[in-house]
């Protein structure tokens, strides 16, 4: 009761009180701030995925910006050695506003990252986006088959259908990528599986697919049991390691991704940085109240 009440309140919090907490979550603000959290990822034997937060924007005058933005985050964190990829939104490019001129962003981002020999993952969001966003990775996926992959919900219904209908673009040479999570946005029951336990069953069925059907699965979750039953599809179908990985959040069970790395697993990291860290910050809260339990620490605690 007392997590969801303080999740409930931290939108209505003054910034400087939210930024105690959210530290812990979020690289920073700058690109500088995000090279060099990345920097000490990679020096523990972990890779990055890296992400500038902001969604949802008003205008494509903000679209192109973005754009112009990541190029140059690409060419800073190539320019840098990172070991790690990027992801972006595409909410942030003007999905909403003008899907046309949302895919012309992203297809530079995309073609510049390819450029470096780098990857862009297409990050899935709320249910009015998806086909939108399937439609954008596939006609990006025939143009840079080794450059770009998608993320998916496991929660939504449709998500093993989905994987299913792409499966076209899948091919032995450059297998189709897929970032598997549980999924965080708030949809209604005819649409997504509300069932903790069900939602799990999904994401292992969904992951199961993948692995029959040789596509490269990020295993994105910070859910112990999911990552024991991951282990043992693994195991199942033989994977090599070059056809998947497990990923977390930045900050969040910083033990258990350790031991996964200790397994020889390769682990990627969920990197977020920039100045609109306070929404990213109040949706994760009330994606898990449980973190509540950190405010009270950060201010209380640490000081």
């Amino acid at each position: 009761m007392l997590n969801k009440l303080i999740a409930n309140m931290l939108p209505y919090m003054p910034k400087k009180l939210v930024w105690v907490f959210s530290k812990r979550y979020i690289a920073g603000e700058t690109i500088e701030e995000g090279l060099l959290a990345s920097k000490l990822l990679n020096a523990k034997n972990i890779e990055v995925t890296v992400d500038l937060l902001g969604e949802f924007i008003e205008t494509l005058e903000e679209a192109e910006q973005n754009k112009d933005y990541y190029i140059k985050i690409i060419d800073e964190f190539t320019s840098e050695g990172i070991k790690g990829s990027f992801s972006l939104k595409p909410t942030m490019f003007g999905l909403l506003i003008n899907a046309e001129a949302c895919y012309n962003y992203v297809h530079e981002v995309v073609k510049h990252a390819a450029e470096k020999n780098s990857f862009v993952r297409i990050d899935m969001e709320d249910s009015q986006c998806v086909d939108m966003e399937i439609e954008i990775f596939r006609k990006l996926r025939t143009k840079f088959p080794k450059n770009v992959g998608l993320v998916l919900q496991a929660y939504l219904k449709r998500t093993l259908a989905d994987i299913k209908g792409l499966q076209d673009l899948n091919t032995d040479e450059n297998p189709i990528n897929f970032r598997l999570c549980k999924g965080i946005y708030v949809e209604p029951a005819k649409i997504a599986f509300k069932d903790y336990q069900e939602v799990r069953e999904h994401f292992l069925e969904d992951l199961e697919y993948m692995l029959q059907n040789n596509m490269y699965a990020a295993i994105a979750t910070h859910d112990k049991f999911l990552i024991e039953n991951a282990n043992k599809l693994l195991e199942k179908y033989k994977t090599p390691k070059n056809r998947y990985e497990f990923q977390m959040l930045y900050g969040v069970t910083p033990e258990l991704r350790q031991s996964i790395v200790d397994q020889g697993h390769l682990m990627r990291v969920y990197v977020p940085f920039g100045k609109h860290w306070f929404g990213y910050s109040t949706r994760r809260l009330k994606e898990n109240p449980k973190m509540a339990n950190h405010i009270i620490k950060a201010i209380f605690i640490r000081g």
